[in-house]
Parts: C-alpha cells; structure tokens; sequence
C-alpha cells in the first residue's frame, strides 16, 4: 500500500469542497454508497456519478451520467471502479475538471501509469485507502470498544 503522511491526507481532505463519486452505489449496504453519504454527511458536496443510476437523486444531488455532466467545479474525484478501469476515468477527470485538485483511488484501487498521468498535472493522487477510513483516523472519529476517541464535527 502507498504510504501517505497524516499531514498530506489531512491537507487534502480540509481543502476538498466538492467531490464527484464514480461508481456510486443506490444500495445503501455498498460501500461506494455509505462512503458517500459519509461525506456528504461532514459537509462536503458529493456529486454521484454512474450511468447506470443517471437522473436519481442521491444524498440531495442528481446522479451523473458521466463528468460532462457535471457544471461545478470538482475538487476531488474518487474512485470506486477496478483499476483497470482507472485511466480513462482519470483522463476524462483531468479534461472536465480544470481546478482538479485530487484523484483518490479507493482501497483495492491503484493504476501507478493513471497516477502518473495526474501527477504530472500536479494533481495530488492518492491509492488504496478510503477518504472515510482516513477521516474518521485523522479527525478522531474512530470508535473503539462502543465509545468515541473524539468528538463528532461536521467542520475539520
């Protein structure tokens, strides 16, 4: 697994305002579906994107078809496809997106040729790790034993 300081992913996710979910889920028990409610819960805009779900509404937002459907700016875009599906997703991310600040590939996912690409842009890349799991550690929400290491905020 990539190993990322707490300070870069904490910096990331307090800068990240907005942010497109490729490969969200409308069943409630997937991961791609409770990771995004997550966030949409402490206060960032997710904008779900998935053909197959095109035109639902999902956590207050219209679900996308594609990024070209998408008229806000992005700051982060994360993924939850196989990696081999990865670089188009990153290429179509870095030409819809100008202020693209972040690809975050979601656990399982890595493609080192995809984050090259986005690196080179100078768009932070993360790999393999969950902006929910990282959140919860980084912010102190992570439950041990049936109680709270923190308190719970909406703000970071």
């Amino acid at each position: 697994m990539p190993d990322y300081s707490d300070d870069h992913l904490k910096t990331i996710l307090r800068r990240t305002k907005v942010v497109a979910v490729v490969g969200v889920s409308m069943n409630p028990v997937r991961p791609s579906y409770y990771v995004a409610r997550y966030l949409s819960l402490k206060g960032y805009t997710v904008i779900p994107v998935n053909p197959g779900h095109s035109g639902k509404m999902l956590f207050g937002q219209a679900v996308r078809a594609s990024f070209s459907d998408i008229t806000e700016p992005v700051d982060m875009v994360d993924i939850f496809r196989r990696s081999e599906a990865v670089p188009p997703i990153v290429e179509e991310a870095l030409d819809s997106f100008p202020g693209l600040k972040t690809i975050w590939m979601q656990i399982g996912v890595e493609h080192e040729e995809a984050a090259a690409t986005a690196q080179k842009r100078r768009i932070d890349v993360i790999m393999n790790r969950c902006p929910k799991i990282e959140y919860q550690r980084l912010f102190g929400e992570l439950r041990m034993g049936g109680f709270a290491t923190g308190v719970i905020s909406s703000k970071l």
